[in-house]
């Protein structure tokens, strides 16, 4: 199974889809006025100066072209992301802890990287082959984003390729989590010269299970405040629905005339509080968008009202998990001495759908021995 996600930003206005041609790197792209890099933050070192599970805990730092980021291999997760805004000044996009202990005692996906199994499995099982497989239920009856203990919170085994690239790599034994096959996967963060940040995915199995890798950066393009001004634009005429707990019934239905409908420039808080059964499942925007075409293309783009930041995704994966924040309840430590206020940030999480094990008319998710699992996915910032 080959696998591919991409996720850009680009120009200043939000653009209308053109969905099969790919983005350009053009000559000298990036290099306009430099941004005021003063007030750039990163998370501190000995924040992240800990062990887990006799795994050291580390804090490593990226740069290039007028971009920063921190990325620490708890859990493979992105910490900050500075990024110039309309202005030249630079915003930090990232909403999560600022260091590991907070981090670790949330027990949240605060930028992690996200394993085996992105989103949910319903009723915490599969089958494979003929042999059904227990999970642990971590979000009511179904398991969510690989378990309690997926790869969120695991320790990575780093190393910086460069300046402005790390790579994370980790060994998934057989039953972790109740998922069959040695996993071995490795992820590679790299900041490029067109204020990109591309993550690479890895994997491989010695036994046929299942694999739907993605990351969980909660972002906010003005950097604080409610997302629900910003504008975002979804490739997709079609959803998927789901059931009370978040599992979708097997059948995808079209966007147009409901709130799910991103095929034009939005507001994501423009139709949030309608009177619709999908938005009271999730409490608001938690889906799945079945993006439109093949190969590689435009899946979103989303707009900061305020700064001026553009973020495109692109990707060729069949679906996009869009979440508004809706389960932030201000009682998680952020950065900055904030909480996790209601609807402060939002995912935008390429993936196959939400349980594809148990749904035999989604795209599959199974990968068996012999075979490479490989996606990646770029966030291009402009403005």
């Amino acid at each position: 199974m080959k696998k591919y996600f991409i996720l850009f930003a680009a120009t200043a206005s939000v653009a209308v889809f053109s969905c099969n041609s790919e983005p350009k790197n053009e000559p000298g792209a990036g290099s306009e006025a430099t941004a005021d890099s003063s007030k750039v933050k990163l998370a501190d070192n000995d924040a992240f100066n800990d062990t887990l599970n006799g795994k050291m805990v580390s804090i490593f730092y990226l740069r290039n072209n007028g971009i920063e980021a921190s990325v620490t291999n708890y859990g493979g997760r992105v910490v900050n992301l500075f990024v110039p805004d309309k202005d030249n000044n630079m915003v930090d996009v990232v909403i999560g802890p600022g260091n590991y202990k907070d981090m670790y005692e949330t027990k949240d996906y605060f930028g992690a990287t996200i394993g085996r199994y992105g989103n949910r499995i319903g009723k915490g099982k599969f089958k494979l082959d003929g042999v059904e497989y227990i999970l642990p239920q971590n979000n009511g009856a179904n398991t969510l984003h690989g378990g309690p203990d997926g790869f969120h919170n695991v320790v990575f085994d780093p190393k910086q390729l460069s300046d402005s690239s790390l790579q994370l790599t980790y060994l998934s034994k057989d039953g972790e989590m109740g998922f069959p096959g040695n996993l071995n996967v490795k992820v590679v963060y790299t900041l490029t010269a067109n204020k990109e940040v591309k993550i690479e995915y890895e994997a491989t199995t010695d036994k046929t299970t299942v694999c739907n890798l993605t990351n969980h950066t909660y972002f906010n393009l003005n950097g604080a405040g409610t997302i629900n001004n910003h504008v975002l634009q979804v490739n997709a005429d079609e959803y998927t629905p789901v059931d009370s707990t978040l599992i979708p019934f097997g059948k995808n239905e079209t966007v147009k005339g409901t709130p799910f409908d991103f095929t034009a420039p939005t507001a994501i808080g423009a139709r949030v509080d309608e009177k619709n059964t999908q938005l009271e499942y999730g409490k608001g925007y938690d889906h799945n968008f079945v993006i439109k075409g093949t190969g590689f293309r435009k899946a979103a783009e989303i707009k900061g009202d305020q700064s001026g930041i553009l973020m495109e995704v692109w990707s060729e994966e069949p679906g996009l998990q869009f979440y508004g924040g809706n389960f932030m309840k201000s009682e998680k430590p952020m950065k900055n001495g904030t909480k996790d206020d209601y609807r402060t940030a939002f995912c935008l999480e390429t993936q196959h759908y939400p349980d594809s094990p148990n749904i035999p008319s989604f795209p599959t998710t199974t990968l068996k021995p012999g075979a490479v699992y490989k996606t990646y996915t770029i966030y291009r910032f402009s403005k």
